[in-house]
């Protein structure tokens, strides 16, 4: 494990010394913590640079979901 150091605001601090006394766990576990959930959460919010950058007059709207939802199911397998 790797050691930082990083500078909190004086009432976030407060803040999470009392977290950190209610759940019985060090400052450090909460912090390692929540950091791990905002990075899974970000790596789950990023979406291709591509998607919906080629043009395609045939297919807009409700037709696009449809046409997205078939490609799914052939390649996923239903659902």
């Amino acid at each position: 494990m790797e050691k930082t150091t990083i500078y909190l605001p004086r009432e976030l601090e407060r803040r999470l010394t009392q977290a950190a006394r209610r759940a019985g766990r060090s400052r450090a576990a909460l912090i390692r913590e929540a950091l791990e959930r905002y990075l899974t959460d970000e790596a789950a919010a990023v979406r291709p640079a591509s998607l919906g950058a080629g043009s395609d007059e045939a297919l807009c709207g409700r037709e696009t979901e449809d046409w997205l939802r078939a490609r799914w199911s052939e390649r996923h397998g239903g659902c």
